[in-house]
């Protein structure tokens, strides 16, 4: 008797959200990113109190924003995008709802330190020791299920972004280590690790994505049915130059302040890129949100590089230039990314973004704006343009949420898991 094979078993999850990881973690963080806004908002004018002998206010915003926002976001893109990559399937289901629940606790512990609840541990030492050991255990499940895929195909390319994963998690371990051995200068430097590290990831990512978004944003068929296509340039020694100077430029930033080094680093990272946006330019970008709001979060990194370049002899705060490129490269990337891969994972059309998305793109450009550009033209007003951009910020991400959030939690039109 001939035997039939039968196809393996449809993919399923108890709810869509958990179908696959962007899902979950795109709307997650979105959210978190309004509460940790709002609540850092209220430190940063004095209305609450975080207990300065254990971590330093700024520290705290600086982790939650790198460690908890970036990174939920940074695991749902990579969480979808591996599947893409290697053809292996990503956890779903109570699969991801274990890897998301680890991701949220740890959350929940920084959230209650921040509000200064600690449930009768005299410190809140006892939320961080089990926020570090739900973070750490959330970005280990995170990097072992790419790890396992990218091994299972062979995929060798692909460990570059493992590798900044697992420096990621030491570098989430050193915050900790720093926290609870009270020292700030650990603390600072787990935190500025996994900031740099966030940037090299979207410059790796973003030199594969950003041309490849746009060439698809940008390519029709004429009247004729005719295909016609945009091609835009990519450069091995341009990718090379942007690894190595800005590697050069993570250590002398970090551990070795040195003005003339940070200058000429900062300065080479900023010209490769903005030559790569050279590459990528086509005036069509304009026409389409989803496309110039990438180019133009690129454009913002290559000028927070600048003002790093600049700092050490203009004399503003290095905290400008920490800011626009968190902004840029972390704020405005992801947003920009979040919108477009949630349209085309959820089956809808990349063509027809929600009519709000001009909008969450612009507010993101007044944070970058007024809380990088407008201190430097006006030291005087300082508290106004921060509190602008804190609220310019809550804006985008309610917009999201409201857009977003409801094909999120929905299955595809097309009735594919996904």
């Amino acid at each position: 008797m001939q035997s039939i094979n039968l196809p393996s078993k449809y993919p399923s999850s108890p709810h869509p959200i958990l179908n696959l990881g962007f899902r979950v973690f795109f709307s997650t963080g979105a959210i978190f990113a309004i509460i940790t806004m709002a609540l850092w908002a209220f430190v940063f004018t004095g209305h609450t109190d975080i207990n300065v002998q254990i971590l330093n206010p700024l520290y705290w915003h600086g982790h939650e924003m790198i460690y908890g926002y970036a990174l939920a976001i940074v695991a749902g893109f990579l969480l979808t995008a591996v599947k893409t990559w290697t053809g292996v399937m990503m956890p779903h289901g109570y699969k991801l709802l274990g890897i998301f629940v680890c991701w949220v606790l740890a959350r929940l512990g920084w959230l209650l330190f921040g509000l200064g609840i600690d449930f009768g541990f005299g410190s809140g030492a006892g939320l961080l020791y089990a926020a570090a050991v739900f973070d750490l255990l959330f970005m280990g499940l995170m990097a072992f299920v790419i790890c396992r895929a990218v091994l299972q195909v062979k995929q060798y390319k692909q460990m570059g972004i493992l590798a900044k994963l697992i420096l990621l998690t030491l570098g989430n371990g050193l915050c900790y280590w720093g926290i609870i051995n009270a020292d700030m200068s650990m603390t600072k430097i787990g935190i500025y690790l996994g900031f740099y590290l966030i940037i090299g990831l979207v410059l790796t990512i973003g030199r594969r994505v950003v041309p490849f978004f746009i060439e698809r944003g940008l390519s029709t068929i004429n009247d004729k049915g005719v295909a016609q296509t945009v091609t835009l340039h990519n450069g091995k020694i341009q990718d090379i130059s942007s690894l190595l100077l800005f590697l050069a430029f993570f250590i002398a930033d970090l551990f070795y302040p040195n003005p003339y080094l940070l200058t000429v680093t900062a300065l080479g990272v900023a010209i490769v890129n903005i030559a790569r946006l050279m590459g990528w330019y086509h005036r069509g970008i304009w026409q389409k949100p989803l496309l110039w709001s990438l180019y133009v979060a690129f454009l913002g990194m290559c000028v927070s590089f600048i003002l790093y370049a600049l700092q050490p002899w203009l004399g503003y705060s290095h905290s400008l230039a920490v800011h626009g490129l968190a902004i840029a490269g972390i704020g405005m990337m992801t947003v920009a990314m979040m919108t477009r891969v949630s349209l085309g994972h959820t089956g809808r059309s990349i063509h027809q973004p929600p009519k709000m998305v001009s909008l969450m793109y612009g507010l993101m450009v007044l944070v970058f704006i007024s809380r990088v550009l407008l201190p430097l033209a006006d030291m005087s007003h300082y508290l106004l343009w921060v509190m602008v951009a804190q609220g310019a910020w809550i804006a985008c991400f309610v917009l999201f949420c409201i857009s977003y959030l409801p094909m999120l939690a929905r299955p595809r039109p097309d009735g594919l898991f996904g």
